[in-house]
């Protein structure tokens, strides 16, 4: 576990924007965890963000099903998204990470139209 969420954001979008999925997933997860044990309402845009880097790493690895593995992880960024308002703690940070799953997610419109 760790408590640098504000560490763990940073770490995201530089590993967001190498292309490295998996790694910004396992990042910000370890930020997670705290976040959600102690029910802390930024859990649920935490959890959005992991899973839009893992909806990438899907389509990276381009396993059987990668499109549609990806549709079905990225829903929770979708959903909850919307948390991220400038109220947050660390919201530029926040932002900066899901305008960087909305970029992918442009690149990738055969996948999200």
């Amino acid at each position: 576990m760790n408590e640098d969420l504000e560490g763990a954001l940073r770490e995201y979008v530089v590993l967001m924007d190498a292309g490295e999925y998996f790694e910004a997933h396992e990042v910000l997860e370890e930020a997670w965890h705290p976040l959600r044990l102690r029910k802390d309402p930024l859990a649920n845009l935490a959890k959005g963000l992991i899973n839009g880097a893992i909806a990438f790493e899907h389509l990276k690895r381009n396993r059987n099903k990668a499109a549609e593995r990806a549709q079905r992880v990225i829903a929770s960024f979708e959903r909850y998204k919307g948390l991220c308002v400038e109220s947050i703690e660390h919201y530029v940070l926040f932002s900066e990470a899901c305008n960087r799953v909305e970029a992918l997610k442009m690149q990738h419109t055969e996948v999200f139209s």
